[in-house]
């Protein structure tokens, strides 16, 4: 088994492709409208699907946002250089809500974004989140 992909519903999918892909740097895979249904469905990633977890970016064109809930948190993106990723995102119109620095209760270097949806974007600084097992391990790591 491998995990395929992340659905969001999204209330505006140009803005939306604008974000993954100008501000982070994912490619559009592929799109599709579906008439009878009203919704398109657009496909993002950082690689091709057969090999690569991505995004399924949902726009249901009767639909311009969306309650978000409590339940849901983010999505994760290991960066190279955080601080210049978060710089870049700012210049380009992004929103960070959260500047780069260690997790609280950790040493993992963390950033989070937002896009136009409200749906939150955590940054991570490769190299130091430390290994698998101690992240599984650590109960505050929903408290960040």
């Amino acid at each position: 088994m491998r995990l395929l992909h992340t659905m969001l519903r999204v209330g505006n999918l140009e803005e939306s492709l604008k974000f993954y892909c100008d501000l982070l740097g994912m490619k559009l895979l592929r799109q599709k409208d579906y008439p009878s249904g009203k919704f398109t469905l657009a496909f993002v990633g950082y690689g091709e699907e057969s090999d690569h977890t991505v995004l399924e970016l949902t726009y249901n064109w009767d639909t311009d946002r969306y309650d978000l809930g409590d339940a849901y948190g983010h999505i994760a993106i290991g960066v190279d250089d955080i601080y210049a990723t978060c710089d870049q995102i700012k210049q380009l119109g992004g929103k960070v809500v959260r500047e780069p620095g260690p997790m609280k209760h950790g040493s993992t270097v963390i950033a989070f974004v937002e896009d136009p949806n409200g749906y939150k974007v955590e940054l991570i600084q490769l190299g130091t989140q430390g290994n698998a097992s101690q992240q599984e391990s650590t109960p505050q790591m929903a408290s960040r």
